[in-house]
């Protein structure tokens, strides 16, 4: 660094160093400053607190200073947090592991700085009144207590509740409420035999709340809603997984022996819902979504859907919950019912009501249509909540065509983005809509259709002026929304043709623009219509779809080209669609270049895919646009998820394409200048690109796989893929090992020779695949299919560099041998299997080598028992093949060098290599019996009705109830087995790409080289050989001679 750059590291330094509350204020003071000169050491400076001692006292004092400017509060109170979420202890990963150790050690808060923050953060966070630095001292309290409560800060909940109990001082108790909550939070998520802290603290406060609760409800001040709110937030952290449990955590909740003692909260969160608000609601919409008021209905209805879904459905209850959900179904949930539809009934009234409720409630809504008791309730009130509640909510707003018309970027997210399920009123009546219409059909089918039928019968007849579009838009959306129950019902699906041609192909020239884009969907929706006539209707859709692709509104573009993904699907749609391709391909990445969109991307890919055999003239053009789409979409703003996904999908796209042009191997090298650059820059960065690592690797897998030979450039990418492994990515190599095994096999001397620029210096690249291998399957936590992946890194090199690696083979055995001796006992043969690939290559390679490191350490007798008892149930080609190369090739040596352990073997060898050899020809003449392959038309459900569950009857889904075993087995398992699941350690029956793997070693024939070496062996110890003849077994003998026979048939039969 220059001299100016030093003195200003000296000089924050040494202010750091001297650095006193005052002089904190000051530093947080000048952070704000415009003047560069003040706020850039005094950034330098905030960085450096955590190696202050006191720093995280004094930002506290700063932060709980009433008389500081609120700004500078704030700030201490945003660095506090992260100083100690950052150094209270020293963090580890979610595994239980300590994170890639740091080249310095960690810098932790001093044990009296702890202790300070522990005795003063309470105090300040319950006398703050500013919601910002409020929320930022609860926040700083919940990290502190995942490390400290319940055993080092025994005083915390005493202390909350003693203030809980304050009479006068409401935002004292909200405050502490508040606080309470975060230590409630911390065990919100966990299982139930490590939630005891929590137990007790239900145990200690509820008993305080629950009065609480009662009078609040009943109170219409602001203070009191915002501590209701806090208490029913406790509520929810205490209830959502499971119901507090007493004495013994491992044990169910007596609640849900004693339903009964819940009910007084169940009446206090019924009267939350249920009560009216009082005067004065805010005016602009964001400040009533955060009224107190409207916050409380939302926690209210929100855990009596939470309670409903897991305990509302006495069918789909656990046997410990089946008292408390029959008490729950008869009685809490018909209770709450009536005022979950007085809220619905806000809007049609005239009244407001938040989106959140609304969606909250109509989930409610969809629980009580599956329950016998609730849904007679909601029987006589279907054409309510159908045309009254769920149609207008479905329909367009005037906000909606606003956004749709000024700002289509923000539309076009809003439709596709998938959190709307978790909070848009609109997908919650979708959801309603279908599951009424699938569970209880036989009362809301017909009623509905002819509803729709008349709406659109309506528009159809009105005037132009006259006309209700967004009425009509809402019908269309309510039809689409049915598609997979119309496309299933004969006398429905018959019907859809028509709404097609009547309804739609009208609206794809509509002045109206989200008419055109709800046409568009509405194709994607009946893409699978069944056309009755000569081809004409669909070749007209698929033109009119095309035409959308350059509409004046963005919104109807994304509709359209997500559209055309499903309609080529349809025999016909070809045709149409392929003397515009070139013209096609242009908008689709007009569109792209316009808005990120994974959809479009991913519908390219699919035309892509579709017509791969007309891609060829258009793969320059197409991986052109698509490199420069990517490079535009991944360096947008990191807060924009659309273009992220479309990113990564754009990789995707170019895999495509190279998947199209993979018999062309010339057509890659005028590609490989835009490709080369994008895969080392994802490889690089530090893992700054991560997320599209995988499609990065998919891509390099090509460039190296199907070219005839590797382009010096690509080189670069081996010590790449070496240095994410080792820093960041080491849960990728099982992608990393096809590019590596064609590295090795594609040009083995350049693999062999060449040498990586390192940090630590120059290293071979042959080092740097040992090097992959040792520690994959030297580490405990790496899974099984990631060793056979590792190991398999052995075998290319050892096919692929014949007489090349000799000075390689102690560390391969030190690895291989060492994890052979792990997996004796393992029930699961296939790593085993993938060692015996590596040892059979090494034999093939050089046995007496090989046999001489075994002997070195004294285990090849053990090693011989374990593979001749394995190779009975051995199924895979690669692992057989090998094994049979492997034996051979110790019968290639003079017996005077063969171990004694082996010498008085070889019969055994040649039978087991026979044997394996027999099997193997035995299964490659085999034919698969032909599958018929041809279309089959799915069958109309034949239903006379439409189908459901009476309204006595609970509603029972296959789909829900094969869910909840599952859960169930889940449930079960051990510790040990939710790591494993967690790191992919399942036992997944030896699936490791056998298929992809290639080698010099293809065009050897193990039945030739088997009987070429056994006869040349007879010839060569013919004595030893005839004994070895006597001591074989009449069957193997029998095998030997047809073997012979084979090879012999197959020669002549090459010859002629």
């Amino acid at each position: 660094p220059d001299t100016a750059t030093r003195h200003r590291n000296t000089s924050s330094t040494k202010m750091t160093e001297e650095m006193n509350t005052e002089a904190l204020h000051i530093v947080l003071q000048q952070s704000f400053s415009p003047d560069a000169a003040l706020r850039d050491p005094a950034e330098r400076t905030i960085a450096n607190l955590k190696n202050v001692k006191g720093a995280s006292v004094m930002l506290l004092q700063v932060a709980a200073e009433k008389q500081v400017q609120y700004e500078v509060r704030q700030a201490a109170a945003i660095q506090l947090k992260n100083l100690c979420r950052e150094c209270w202890v020293e963090r580890v990963s979610i595994m239980g592991y300590l994170q890639q150790a740091p080249a310095m050690p960690p810098v932790l808060l001093a044990p009296d700085d702890k202790e300070l923050v522990k005795k003063n953060l309470v105090q300040a966070l319950l006398d703050e009144p500013e919601k910002s630095i409020r929320d930022l001292l609860a926040e700083t309290l919940h990290h502190v207590c995942i490390h400290e409560f319940p055993d080092s800060w025994p005083t915390l909940i005493p202390q909350l509740l003693e203030t809980i109990q304050q009479k006068g001082k409401p935002l004292r108790v909200h405050n502490a409420l508040l606080a309470l909550r975060k230590v409630c939070k911390r065990y919100e998520y966990k299982a139930r035999e490590q939630r005891g802290p929590l137990n007790e603290i239900v145990a200690q406060s509820f008993p305080l709340l629950l009065p609480l609760a009662q009078e609040l409800v009943h109170d219409s001040h602001i203070e009191a809603a915002m501590m209701l709110k806090q208490i029913l937030k406790i509520f929810w952290s205490s209830t959502q997984f499971y119901l507090p449990g007493g004495g013994d955590p491992t044990q169910p909740s007596p609640a849900l022996v004693h339903p009964e003692s819940m009910q007084p909260w169940f009446d206090v969160i019924n009267i939350s819902l249920s009560k009216p608000l009082p005067e004065g609601q805010p005016a602009t919409l964001d400040e009533r979504n955060a009224w107190p008021f409207w916050k409380v209905k939302k926690w209210a209805v929100q855990i009596m859907s939470r309670l409903f879904s897991r305990y509302g459905i006495p069918t789909y209850a656990e046997d410990e919950s089946k008292v408390f959900s029959q008490y729950f179904s008869q009685h809490v949930a018909t209770m709450f019912l009536k005022s979950v539809c007085e809220t619905l009934n806000m809007r049609p009234s005239g009244q407001f009501c938040t989106d959140r409720v609304v969606h909250l409630c109509l989930t409610y809504i969809d629980l009580a249509v599956e329950l016998a008791p609730t849904y007679k309730l909601l029987k006589p009130h279907l054409n309510f909540l159908l045309y009254e509640v769920c149609f207008p909510t479905l329909c367009l707003t005037p906000s909606d065509v606003e956004l749709f018309q000024n700002d289509p970027h923000e539309f076009v997210h809003l439709q596709n983005s998938p959190l709307a399920d978790f909070y848009d009123p609109r997908m919650s009546a979708i959801t309603l809509v279908t599951d009424l219409v699938q569970h209880r059909g036989m009362d809301v089918t017909q009623p509905l259709l002819g509803y729709l039928t008349e709406i659109l019968h309506r528009y159809a007849a009105a005037p132009p002026e006259q006309k209700n579009h967004i009425e009509k838009d809402g019908a269309l959306l309510t039809f689409g929304s049915l598609s997979k129950f119309l496309l299933k019902k004969k006398k429905y699906a018959q019907e859809l043709e028509g709404l097609m041609v009547s309804s739609v192909f009208g609206d794809f020239t509509s002045p109206v623009g989200f008419l055109r884009f709800r046409a568009c969907w509405m194709a994607q929706q009946f893409s699978e219509i069944k056309w009755s006539d000569d081809g004409s209707h669909l070749r007209s859709l698929v033109m009119m779809v095309l035409q959308r692709l350059s509409d004046p509104a963005l919104p109807v573009q994304i509709e359209a080209s997500k559209a055309l993904r499903f309609l080529i699907e349809n025999d016909g749609a070809e045709e149409t669609v392929l003397p515009v391709l070139p013209q096609l391909l242009t908008e689709y990445f007009r569109i792209m270049n316009e808005i990120g969109n994974d959809e479009v991307v991913a519908a390219l890919q699919v035309i892509i895919d579709k017509f791969g055999d007309h891609i060829e003239p258009h793969a320059v053009a197409l991986v052109t646009q698509l490199s420069q789409t990517f490079a535009n979409y991944c360096t947008a703003d990191e807060d924009d998820d659309d273009a992220a996904m479309a990113a990564a999908q754009c990789l995707e796209c170019i895999a495509t394409v190279l998947k199209g042009i993979c018999d062309k191997p010339e057509l890659f090298k005028p590609l490989e200048p835009m490709l080369i650059p994008l895969v080392l820059k994802i490889l690089g960065n530090d893992g700054d690109f991560i997320e599209y690592l995988e499609c990065a690797l998919d891509i390099l897998t090509f460039l190296v796989f199907f070219p005839n030979e590797i382009t010096p450039e690509l080189w670069n990418a081996l010590p790449l893929i070496y240095v994410a492994f080792d820093q960041w990515a080491y849960d990728y190599l099982n992608l990393m090992v096809p590019p590596l095994q064609s590295f090795i096999g594609k040009a083995p001397q350049v693999f062999l020779t060449g040498v990586a620029q390192l940090p630590e210096g120059n290293v071979r690249y042959i080092d740097l695949v040992f090097s992959m291998v040792s520690k994959t399957v030297t580490n405990d936590r790496a899974s099984e299919s990631e060793c056979r992946q590792a190991l398999s890194l052995l075998t290319s090199i050892l096919h692929n560099c014949p007489a090349q690696v000799d000075s390689y083979f102690k560390s391969m055995n030190d690895i291989v041998l060492a994890k052979l001796g792990q997996q004796v006992k393992e029930d699961s043969p296939w790593t085993r299997f993938a060692i015996y690939q590596v040892l059979g290559s090494a034999l093939y390679y050089n046995p007496q080598l090989e046999l001489s490191e075994m002997e070195a350490r004294g285990v090849t007798e053990q090693v011989f028992q374990q593979w001749m008892k394995d190779a009975e149930s051995m199924e895979k080609w690669l692992a057989r093949k090998m094994t049979v190369f492997g034996l051979t090739a110790i019968l290639s040596l003079p017996t005077a060098v063969l171990p004694k352990s082996l010498s008085s073997s070889v019969p055994n060898l040649i039978t087991a290599a026979v044997k394996m050899a027999e099997r193997m020809r035995e299964d490659a003449e085999k034919r698969p019996e032909e599958v018929d392959e041809g279309f089959v038309d799915e069958e109309y459900e034949e239903d006379e009705d439409d189908g459901g569950f009476a309204e006595d009857q609970d509603v029972r889904n296959e789909v829900d109830e094969a869910y909840k075993k599952a859960l169930s087995g889940v449930a079960n398992w051990e510790d040990e087995a939710i790591a494993n699941f967690l790191v992919g350690d399942f036992d997944d029956d030896g699936e490791d790409f056998d298929e992809d793997f290639t080698s010099p070693l293809d065009h050897v024939d193990e039945s030739m080289f088997l009987s070429d070496t056994i006869k040349a062996a007879y010839a060569r110890e013919p004595d030893f050989y005839q004994q070895v003849q006597v001591a074989l077994p009449p069957d193997t003998v029998a095998s030997c001679q047809k073997l012979f026979a084979h090879v012999d048939s197959v020669r002549m039969q090459a010859s002629s």
